[in-house]
């Protein structure tokens, strides 16, 4: 295990619109306000996603199952934002739902929002952290480089 302690900086409390890219529109706000890590939550709807629900077997590295939607669901998740080589990374995980069924994995690729989709998003400061792809592993964990003087 590793980590850092910080604490939250800004907030931003972000109104996402029917026909956005959901991680497109997460991605150009951390760029926009020069967000290098944050944390969020947000609720609302998509019309359509993909979603990995989970490796096809326990091993590492680990093989996507993908699913998805292509009708309106209702969505609730949390996720991270850090760098990626220099450039903003969403890792967003979510439970969408519709009627009776209900998906529940990593958010990637395109999406597009349903309605609205409102987004809580809160800077983290006081350390520096950037995602580094790890290929034997198969997915870029965080990792922490500095810690920095919390006084």
């Amino acid at each position: 295990m590793e980590y850092a302690a910080g604490k939250i900086g800004r907030v931003f409390t972000v109104r996402i619109d029917s026909g956005d890219d959901l991680i497109l529109e997460l991605i150009k706000l951390a760029e926009l306000e020069r967000i290098e890590s944050a944390v969020f939550v947000l609720l609302g709807a998509l019309k359509e996603a993909k979603i990995v629900t989970g490796p096809k077997e326990s091993i590492i590295p680990p093989e996507p199952v993908w699913s998805g939607f292509d009708d309106a669901h209702e969505i609730l998740g949390i996720g991270d934002i850090f760098l990626m080589e220099g450039k903003p990374k969403i890792h967003l995980h979510a439970g969408a739902g519709r009627g009776d069924s209900v998906k529940l994995g990593c958010l990637r690729g395109e999406s597009e929002v349903f309605m609205v989709v409102e987004a809580f998003v809160f800077e983290l400061e006081g350390f520096s952290a950037r995602r580094i792809a790890d290929k034997e592993q198969g997915f870029a964990p965080v990792g922490f480089e500095r810690v920095l003087d919390m006084k």
